[in-house]
This record gives structure tokens, C-alpha cells and sequence, in this order.
């Protein structure tokens, strides 16, 4: 739980609200509250799980600042659709446990400009 509160408060710089050791972690994620927990014991190991997306203005910046502070990207920032008013950008990365997260950006496509 150490390793995960440090990467989630001094990497993703997120407000710890508080934690109910041993096993509970509370994170403020922009009036979103995450709650980090240490697997029970005999859990399924594969089982589905969930991504959270943190939606950033300018994914190259945020990209290169958190490499700049360990963070360990699977890829690059890279296009993933192009919606009708905007395209869609991904950069995914892991926490300290392998769990994925994933940087979003909605970038205004220059056709809306116009």
C-alpha cells in the first residue's frame, strides 16, 4: 500500500485524502474519489478490471512531465479516433502494481476551425 499511495500522491501529484490502514487508500481525483485496496487474500488473479482515464489539456506536456517523475508509459501519446468535433488521443501507463491507467486528451480537430 506504501508503494502504491507514493506513486499515486508523488508521481500523479493526486490529493490523499486520508487512509484506514492497512489496506485502504483515499485519492481525490478532481471531485472524483478513488479508492486504492489491497487484494483479498484467494482472489482471482486476471480478473476484469477498469482503466482510469485522466483527462489532460495537452497529453505531450503531461506525457513528458510524467516521465520526467518515473512514470513508466506502455507508449507514446497516439491518436486513437477522429470524432466528428475533436480527436481523440491516448497515452497509457501503469502504477506502481501493473495496473493500467491512461492519459486522454480530446484535441479540437483543425476541419472545426475552419
Amino acid at each position: 500500500m506504501d508503494r502504491a499511495v507514493a506513486f499515486y500522491r508523488d508521481r500523479l501529484g493526486l490529493t490523499l485524502l486520508f487512509q484506514a490502514p492497512p489496506k485502504l487508500a483515499f485519492f481525490d481525483c478532481d471531485g472524483i474519489r478513488l479508492m486504492l485496496a489491497e487484494p483479498e487474500p484467494g482472489s482471482a488473479a486476471g480478473r476484469p478490471g477498469a482503466v482510469l482515464y485522466f483527462k489532460v489539456d495537452d497529453i505531450q506536456a503531461t506525457h513528458r512531465a510524467l516521465l520526467d517523475k518515473g512514470v513508466e508509459f506502455v507508449g507514446v501519446p497516439h491518436l486513437i479516433a477522429k470524432m466528428p468535433d475533436h480527436d481523440l488521443w491516448l497515452a497509457e501507463f501503469r502504477d506502481a502494481d501493473g495496473n493500467t491507467l491512461a492519459l486522454m486528451s480530446e484535441v479540437r480537430s483543425l476541419d472545426t476551425l475552419v
